[in-house]
C-alpha cells in the first residue's frame, strides 16, 4: 500500500489537474445550469464513473497502447472536442436557452450520467494524465498493483465528485435565480455555448501541442 505521503502528493496532482476548467467541467456546469442540481449530479457520478474506466484503463497499461499508436489519440482528442463544441453551438443557435443543451430537452437523469461518462472517456486530458502521471505512483514494492489502483481511482473519484458536485450544487441554485426571466436565462445559455466551444478549442490546441512536444 502506498505510503500516506505519495498519496497526499497524489491527491494535489489530481486536484490540481481537476480544478482547472475543462472539457468535465464545462459539462457539469452547463446540465446543472439547464437541468438544476438533480441533473448536474447526475452528470458529475457519470464523468466519475468515466473516471473510474480511466483507472482501470491505467492499471491494465492501455495508455501504452495508445502511445504507441498516436492515431487513436488523435481520434480521442478530436472527438472530445467536437463533442463538446457541438453543445457549445446548440446553446449559441438563435435564441437558444439553457434548454437546449441536448441532455436537458429530455430532463432524464440517465441521459445526463451516459453523456458526463462519455465527455470523461473523450477527454484527452484524462489520458495524458494517465500516461504521465498515474503509472508513476503504482509501486511493485508497495504492494498489489491492483489495490495500489483501486486506493488511487478513490482519491480521483472522491475529488472529482467534492468538486463537481460542489459545482452541480452551486449552479443549479444560482439556476432558480433566472426562473420567470427568459433574456436572462438566453444569455446565459449563451455564454455557456460560449465556454464549451473556448474549452474544446484550448483542448485540442493543448493535445495538439503534447503530442508536438
Amino acid at each position: 500500500m502506498p505510503d500516506a505521503a505519495l498519496l497526499w502528493l497524489f491527491f494535489c496532482f489530481v486536484f490540481g489537474i481537476i480544478i482547472v476548467p475543462g472539457m468535465d467541467m464545462a459539462f457539469v456546469l452547463a446540465n446543472a445550469l439547464a437541468g438544476g442540481r438533480r441533473l448536474g449530479l447526475y452528470a458529475t457520478a457519470g464523468v466519475v464513473a468515466g473516471g473510474v474506466v480511466h483507472v482501470v484503463v491505467g492499471a491494465l497499461g492501455v495508455g501504452a497502447v495508445l502511445k504507441l499508436f498516436p492515431a487513436l489519440f488523435n481520434l480521442l482528442l478530436f472527438a472530445g472536442a467536437l463533442y463538446i463544441a457541438w453543445i457549445g453551438l446548440c446553446l449559441l443557435r438563435s435564441g437558444a436557452s439553457l434548454g437546449a443543451i441536448p441532455a436537458a430537452r429530455s430532463r432524464v437523469p440517465a441521459v445526463a450520467f451516459r453523456q458526463g461518462m462519455l465527455t470523461c472517456l473523450l477527454n484527452p486530458k484524462a489520458y495524458l494524465f494517465m500516461f504521465a502521471v498515474f503509472p508513476q505512483f503504482l509501486k511493485p514494492e508497495a504492494g498489489g498493483i491492483w489495490l495500489q489502483a483501486a486506493i488511487l481511482g478513490a482519491i480521483i473519484a472522491v475529488t472529482q465528485f467534492s468538486v463537481y458536485g460542489g459545482l452541480a450544487v452551486a449552479a443549479g441554485g444560482g439556476r432558480g435565480a433566472l426562473a420567470g426571466h427568459p433574456r436572462a436565462e438566453a444569455a446565459l445559455g449563451r455564454a455557456v455555448g460560449v465556454l464549451l466551444i473556448v474549452v474544446a478549442a484550448v483542448t485540442l490546441v493543448q493535445g495538439w501541442r503534447g503530442l508536438a512536444g
